[in-house]
C-alpha cells in the first residue's frame, strides 16, 4: 500500500499514524468484501470476522499515536462502523430467531451491509485525499 503524505499541522507535528489508518481501512475492507461475497446473502455482520476483530484491534491500539491529527477522525469513524454494524447485527439475530421477523432480519442486514460499504468509501476517500471527517 502506498504511504500517503500527511499535511502539516500547525505545530509542526508530522508523526502522523497514516499507514494504521491504511491497515485499518484495508483490513475493513477485505473482512466486508469476504463476508457479503462468501456468503452471496446479507451477512449478518460484515465487520464481524477475524479480519474485521484485527482492524478494530488496530483502530483502538493506533487512537492515542493518532490524537490532535486528521487520522483520529478515520480511527474514530472505523471504530463506530464496527460497533453499530455489530448492533444492528445482533437486532436482526433477535428478529431472525422469532420466525415472524425473518423477513425484517434479512431487510436488516441488507441494509447494514450497504451502509457499512458506503462508511468505508465515503472514509477511504477522504483518507485518501488526507482529510479528516467531518463531524466525527
Amino acid at each position: 500500500m502506498a504511504e500517503f503524505p500527511a499535511p502539516q499541522s500547525a505545530s509542526g507535528s508530522s508523526n502522523v499514524p497514516v499507514t494504521a489508518g491504511v491497515i485499518a481501512y484495508a483490513l475493513f475492507a477485505i473482512a466486508a468484501i469476504v463476508a457479503i461475497a462468501s456468503h452471496g446473502l446479507p451477512v449478518m455482520g460484515p465487520l464481524v470476522g477475524v479480519l474485521g476483530i484485527v482492524a478494530i484491534i488496530v483502530c483502538y491500539v493506533k487512537r492515542d499515536d493518532a490524537a490532535g491529527t486528521w487520522v483520529a477522525s478515520h480511527l474514530t469513524w472505523l471504530i463506530r462502523t464496527f460497533w453499530w454494524s455489530l448492533l444492528w447485527a445482533v437486532v436482526g439475530i433477535i428478529l431472525f430467531v422469532t420466525l415472524i421477523g425473518i423477513p425484517f432480519a434479512i431487510a436488516l442486514w441488507l441494509a447494514t451491509d450497504v451502509w457499512v460499504i458506503y462508511r468505508l468509501v465515503r472514509g477511504y476517500l477522504l483518507f485518501k485525499d488526507s482529510k479528516a471527517i467531518p463531524g466525527v
